[in-house]
C-alpha cells in the first residue's frame, strides 16, 4: 500500500494505492482546503482515522517548498513537515518528500499525450525537459536526460528576479518595488497573487475603468479566480488586458527557463492556472513572451511547449516515485 500527496498552498491531495496487475489501484483519496490545518501532521492523522487496518509499506509527497536533509517548511503555509513524524503517523520509516515541481516532473513522464494541449510544436527530439507550473506560486524543475532516461533536478527558481522585457513591464516592476523593495521574483506575477497585482496595477496606470460589480465579487471570492474569468469570458476590459499581461511574462519566464537547461525534448506547463485560462495560453500573448529572446529566437522555435491539462499529474508524480520506493 502506498500513500500519495500533493501539498500545496491552496490544496492538499492524500491517496492510497494497492498494486493491481502491473498497476495501481485508488481505493481512498481526499482533497482538503490547505490554509484550515494548522499542521500537516493533524491533517495526516484524520485522512488515517478511516483506514487503520490498512499497512502502509512506503509513502511519497510532493510539497511546495524545498527539501532539506530529507524534510520541508513549506513556502506558503505555516507548516513543516518532518519524514520522522510523518512515518510515526503511518508505520513506516519508509517515507520520502519531494519539491511539488519534482513530483510534477515525474507525473508528467508518466502521463498520455492526450494529457497535453500543444502551443508550440517545435521539432521534439531527445534530450532534456522543463516543467513550469504557476498556481499557488511559482514552481520550476528540470528533467535532465542522461542519455537512457530522465532524472529530475528541482528548483527553486519561480523566485529568480522578474526582468522587464517592455516599457509597461518596466513600469510594473516600479509598481512592484513599492511593496516588495527588497525582491521582486518571477513568482510575484505568475501566480494567483501575481494575477490580482497584474490588475491592480492596470487599474492605477488607467488602462480601463473597473467595472463595480466585479471588484464586489472580488471581495466575496476567491479575486484571482474572478479575474481569470471574466477575462476568458471577455466581460471585464482590465481582467483580459491582465491576462494577456500574465500569459506575456509567462512566456518570457518560460522561454528563460529553455535558454539555461536546452529543453529539446519539451516544456510543459502545469499548476492550476494555465489550464483555466487555456484560451488565452492559445491565443498567442504566451509564445510571443517565449520567442522573445533576440538571436535565440530560431533556437525557441524548435522546443515544443505543452499545457498539462492533467490536475492531479503531482500526486500522480508522487505515486511514480512511491512505487519506486515501495519496489
Amino acid at each position: 500500500m502506498i500513500l500519495a500527496g500533493d501539498v500545496g498552498g491552496t490544496k492538499t491531495i492524500l491517496a492510497l494505492y494497492e498494486a493491481d496487475g502491473d498497476g495501481w489501484r485508488c481505493i481512498k483519496k481526499t482533497r482538503y482546503s490547505s490554509l484550515d490545518r494548522p499542521t500537516f501532521t493533524g491533517l495526516l492523522q484524520d485522512f488515517l482515522a478511516e483506514c487503520q487496518d490498512l499497512a502502509i509499506t512506503s509513502a511519497c509527497l510532493g510539497v511546495a517548498g524545498p527539501i532539506v536533509d530529507g524534510d520541508c517548511v513549506a513556502t506558503n503555509l505555516p507548516w513543516v513537515l518532518h519524514r520522522s513524524d510523518i512515518g510515526d503517523c503511518i508505520g513506516t520509516r519508509n517515507v520520502r518528500l519531494l519539491n511539488d515541481l519534482e513530483a510534477t516532473a515525474w507525473g508528467i513522464l508518466n502521463l498520455p499525450e492526450a494529457d497535453f494541449v500543444v502551443l508550440n510544436s517545435g521539432a521534439p527530439r531527445p534530450g532534456n525537459s522543463a516543467v513550469l507550473a504557476a498556481g499557488t506560486g511559482l514552481g520550476e524543475a528540470i528533467m535532465a536526460w542522461d542519455g537512457e532516461k530522465h532524472q529530475v533536478l528541482a528548483s527553486e527558481g519561480g523566485h529568480c528576479d522578474f526582468a522587464p522585457g517592455s516599457v509597461q513591464e518596466i513600469a510594473l516592476l516600479q509598481y512592484l518595488w513599492e511593496k516588495y523593495p527588497d525582491h521582486v521574483s518571477y513568482e510575484r506575477l505568475l501566480s494567483g497573487d501575481g494575477l490580482i497585482q497584474l490588475y491592480q496595477f492596470l487599474k492605477t496606470t488607467g488602462h480601463a475603468p473597473a467595472q463595480p460589480e466585479l471588484e464586489r465579487q472580488m471581495t466575496e471570492y476567491d479575486p484571482a479566480a474572478v479575474i481569470g474569468e471574466a477575462g476568458v469570458a471577455g466581460t471585464d476590459a482590465l481582467s483580459v488586458a491582465a491576462l494577456s499581461l500574465f500569459c506575456r511574462i509567462y512566456g518570457a519566464e518560460a522561454g528563460n527557463m529553455a535558454l539555461k537547461c536546452l529543453p529539446y525534448a519539451g516544456v510543459y506547463l502545469a499548476g492550476g492556472i494555465a489550464a483555466k485560462i487555456l484560451p488565452f495560453m492559445t491565443r498567442g500573448d504566451f509564445i510571443e513572451g517565449y520567442l522573445a529572446k533576440g538571436r535565440y529566437r530560431a533556437a525557441l522555435q524548435q522546443i515544443p511547449v505543452k499545457v498539462c491539462v492533467n490536475q492531479e499529474v503531482g500526486l500522480l508524480g508522487a505515486l511514480a516515485f512511491g512505487a519506486r520506493l515501495a519496489a
